[in-house]
């Protein structure tokens, strides 16, 4: 996460990046969201710098490759 990066207050953050497609593929990866078996079973337990990190960095990077 970048130095300075604004958070934004929980209340406005989406609750999930699911899409309700809930399959995992060859890779381990959610095809409706791209978040790994692990990263979904921890979602409710994160804070929210951890799921935007997930979400700004994470997802992305996967979607790209």
């Amino acid at each position: 996460m970048a130095d300075g990066m604004a958070i934004v207050p929980s209340s406005t953050l989406p609750l999930t990046p699911c899409t309700g497609v809930c399959r995992l593929d060859t890779r381990g990866l959610c095809e409706g969201c791209l978040r790994t078996g692990d990263e979904i079973a921890r979602w409710s337990t994160m804070d929210d710098v951890q799921k935007l990190w997930i979400m700004d960095e994470v997802l992305p990077h996967r979607q790209a490759g």
